[in-house]
């Protein structure tokens, strides 16, 4: 058995966690090398590496593996290149991903180098060799190769830069509230430029953010991260409403921690500036997750009386400490969307490093140094940064503290973050960093006394998330623009598209296309039997296509179920309609009858994507299919410290898997993935929750087969390869078997030969394999008509309260009116 805590415990050592008050953005307290990342593995198993895990390719320990074929301090030959343009060049597209990586990277694995009479280079370094056997592409090593050898040959970085600054030290001008926290109208108000950084699918909490940030006098410009395409077109549909709002005509894949936001911004400033009849004074960066705390009419005022000035957030006073936290010291080089981190490197000597927080309030005068300045301070710290983690938390900072424009610094960047280091240091980004980094926490109604009671001036709070909690951006907007009747249509509902037609079927995972597929059926079932008398065929339906949307909805911030937009014949007319249904999960948690005498478990669920910073499961609803590997959570109340026991049992009552958790007193959330022989058999699974082996609680969850296989109809030799379970029905290298006596666990073997069956159904008797096992955790709660209808008993859509087509007058946008507002 194993045994885990609220933090779960690893099998290898890990460095102690330090919990910093830095007021850095995504400050990083812990090397990449020395931190657990079992990430839920037991100890008596070794883990699979997730894809795109940072640890695929390296041994035990977090120590970089070599390659294949190659000791750890052996060298790999490359030859050398010119030189990357850093900040300035164009990054290459990111390309498809391969499953592996090739065995040995040669010189000739990729492209040819470019210059063929270069000299060799020899790489030793046990960082970038681990990073050439994880990169996925030939470009990528090759690119990588090329950072290494010139860095080596003392060609990257800067080795001294230029200080233009007048003082000594750190300059900051101390502003505080006094007369400025009173609303006033300014002779000449300044006009300022918000970029708004977005990416996902939260177009509502977008739109919602706009129409609150909105005037006419200000100037709006959008980047849409690459990846994002539903919201692009959102995007682009809402500028092309208001003559000061522009969407970039480029777009960029961006990445946590990356070089591209940097490249990002500047490019993005550089646009900004070259808009003639764009005349601002300020740039203001914000993303989805920033909402403001004052009006803009506020923010005009203070900015009037402060023109000229910059807004950015210092670490602190202890830089050395900042620089290691921060990984300014190491060499890092973005590729195949993702942050590599290659060896060690020299600060340049003649500057003072400086960063903070990557969210600033910048003059457009110090905007324009950084975009056009050709001085040895801007081109060298452009060098500089193109090859550094988190370029954006300390290349303005550190330009800003070293130019002729330092004395017009404000250490305040005029926000609220809500930091709970404890939660927010996960190493959540590992995936994509090289590194280990931090995430601020949302905000909940309980902090909304913290907006009123800022000491420093203060005009944005960050983060909000509407599908973790509306209510607390539903007070802001009460407190800055009063009170919505109670009675407005949509005032506690929220929904997200997790599904747009024009994205494409390939969008999708297989999972998702079963479950949604499945969820349009039940709706068709539901509108049949709600049929009034009359026509028998009038609400009958014959299901047509994939599903045209999907979205999650919410109400009073509890997750309600999926909204599928979905296509169908009526039998009656012979007429395709658009209809759209809603449906909900079954409760599937239920405490032991009668009750147990053990009373700290308040609640279990199974599911993934687990976030562990905000305590939900990201995968809403909790669709999982035969390879998905699921995780179990655990919610407690406080009490002594205790151990229980969990048990995992498969649809054919196979125990899958058992362990000990040991729950600390003070203990609210315990999570674990055991790892699960893949395939999961299809079905209902039990996970039962025991102490002292009598029964607590017990948990159902649903593993779907997958009607789906590459987004193509499944065919029989992928239905017995996902549908069978794991090999030799064996989930872990351990059996339980002998548990089964003891839990009261009967193994039938008519289960076992029903599994067997179902394993290899195909077409329409797969679908009604699954739409039975989906009825037994979801109900089809309504279903709505999107357009005209045979079926009398349907209701329009736009007039359903939980329609994703219902009014919803919160992020609706409207005119601009007489004051400049659209709100």
């Amino acid at each position: 058995m194993f045994v885990l805590q609220d933090n779960y415990r690893s099998h290898r050592p890990k460095e102690k966690p330090r919990l910093d008050s830095n007021n850095n953005e995504n400050s990083v307290p812990k090397d990449f090398e020395n931190i657990d990342n079992s990430n839920f593995g037991a100890r008596s198993q070794a883990q699979r590496p997730t894809p795109g895990d940072p640890r695929d390719g390296q041994g035990e320990k977090g120590q970089s593996a070599p390659i294949a074929g190659k000791g750890s301090n052996e060298v790999v030959q490359y030859g050398h290149a010119p030189a990357p343009r850093g900040l300035d060049r164009t990054p290459l597209p990111p390309r498809p991903r391969r499953p592996h990586p090739p065995a040995t990277p040669t010189p000739t694995s990729g492209p040819q180098l470019r210059h063929a009479q270069s000299p060799k280079c020899e790489i030793s370094g046990k960082e970038v060799i681990s990073s050439l056997s994880r990169a996925r592409t030939s470009e990528c090593r090759q690119q990588i190769a090329e950072v290494y050898c010139r860095h080596k040959a003392r060609q990257l970085m800067p080795e001294r830069v230029t200080r233009y600054c007048p003082l000594e030290g750190k300059a900051n001008v101390n502003i505080q509230w006094g007369d400025d926290s009173t609303e006033g109208t300014p002779a000449s108000p300044v006009r300022i430029a918000f970029v708004l950084v977005v990416h996902g699918r939260a177009a509502r909490q977008v739109q919602r953010l706009f129409k609150a940030i909105y005037h006419s006098a200000h100037f709006y410009y959008i980047h849409v991260d690459k990846r994002s395409n539903y919201l692009h077109r959102q995007m682009v549909a809402l500028a092309s409403q208001y003559p000061n709002v522009r969407v970039t005509p480029w777009r960029m894949a961006t990445i946590w921690g990356g070089a591209s936001l940097l490249t990002m911004y500047l490019r993005s400033m550089k646009d900004l500036l070259a808009m003639r009849d764009w005349s601002w004074d300020f740039f203001i960066n914000l993303s989805a997750a920033d909402y403001p705390i004052r009006t803009n009419d506020q923010l005009v005022s203070f900015l009037s009386r402060h023109r000229g000035m910059n807004f950015i957030k210092s670490h602190g006073r202890d830089n050395a400490r900042f620089i290691r936290k921060q990984g300014l010291d190491r060499l890092f080089y973005e590729c195949d969307t993702h942050m590599w981190r290659l060896g060690d490197r020299k600060i340049p000597e003649g500057v003072s490093v400086d960063g903070g927080s990557d969210w600033f309030l910048l003059s457009r005068t110090f905007v324009d140094y950084v975009v056009n300045s050709q001085d040895d301070l801007v081109t060298s710290m452009k060098r500089f940064y193109a090859y550094t983690l988190l370029p954006a938390e300390s290349f303005f900072h550190t330009v800003l503290g070293n130019s002729p424009h330092c004395e017009q610094t404000v250490d305040n960047n005029l926000r609220i973050t809500n930091w709970n280091r404890k939660l927010g240091c996960k190493c959540q980004y590992k995936h994509i960093v090289d590194w280990c980094g931090c995430s601020p926490n949302d905000f909940k109604p309980p902090d909304f006394p913290r907006f009123q009671q800022a000491a420093r001036p203060t005009f944005f709070a960050r983060k909000f998330e509407a599908v973790v909690n509306q209510e607390v951006i539903n007070q802001l907007d009460a407190f800055l623009f009063s009170n919505m009747s109670p009675s407005t249509p949509g005032l506690a509902a929220y929904w997200e598209n997790v599904f747009d037609e024009p994205d494409g079927v390939q969008a999708l995972s297989d999972t998702q296309l079963t479950h949604y597929h499945a969820f349009a059926r039940m709706g068709l079932a539901h509108a049949t039997s709600s049929s009034p008398g009359g026509e028998p065929d009038a609400c009958r339906y014959f299901p047509m296509g994939h599903p045209a949307s999907v979205h999650l909805y919410f109400l009073s911030d509890q997750f309600q179920g999926y909204l599928v937009r979905h296509r169908a014949t009526n039998l009656a007319t012979n007429k395709l309609e658009t209809l759209e249904t809603w449906v909900t999960p079954k409760r599937v948690f239920k405490l032991a009858d009668p009750p147990s005498s053990f009373t700290r478990l308040e609640f279990a669920e199974i599911g993934s994507d687990w976030d562990g910073k905000e305590r939900i499961f990201r995968n809403f609803g909790n669709l999982l299919g035969p390879m998905d590997e699921p995780v179990a959570m655990q919610k407690w109340g406080k009490g002594t410290n205790v151990t229980v026991t969990v048990v995992w049992i498969d649809p054919t009552n196979v125990i899958a898997a058992t362990y000990d958790i040991l729950i600390d007193g003070n203990a609210e959330f315990t999570h674990y993935r055991p790892p699960l022989n893949l395939p999961l058999r299809p079905g209902v699974w039990t996970v039962r929750t025991l102490h002292h082996w009598s029964h607590v609680a017990e948990m159902r969850f649903l593993v779907t087969p997958q009607a789906y296989s590459k987004q193509q109809p499944l065919r029989q030799e992928d239905a017995l390869r996902l549908h069978s379970g794991p090999a030799k029905n064996s989930y872990m290298e351990q059996s339980f078997h002998g548990l089964n006596p003891i839990l009261k666990i009967p193994v039938h073997l008519r289960q076992v030969e029903a599994a067997e069956r179902n394993a290899r159904l195909t077409g329409l008797e797969l679908e009604q394999w699954v739409d039975s096992l989906v009825a037994e955790m979801w109900s089809a709660v309504d279903i709505c008509a999107v357009g005209p209808s045979a079926c009398g008993a349907l209701q329009s859509c736009g007039k359903a309260s939980w329609s994703s087509l219902s009014p919803d007058p919160k992020s609706q946008l409207g005119p601009v009116k007489a004051n400049g507002y659209i709100r």
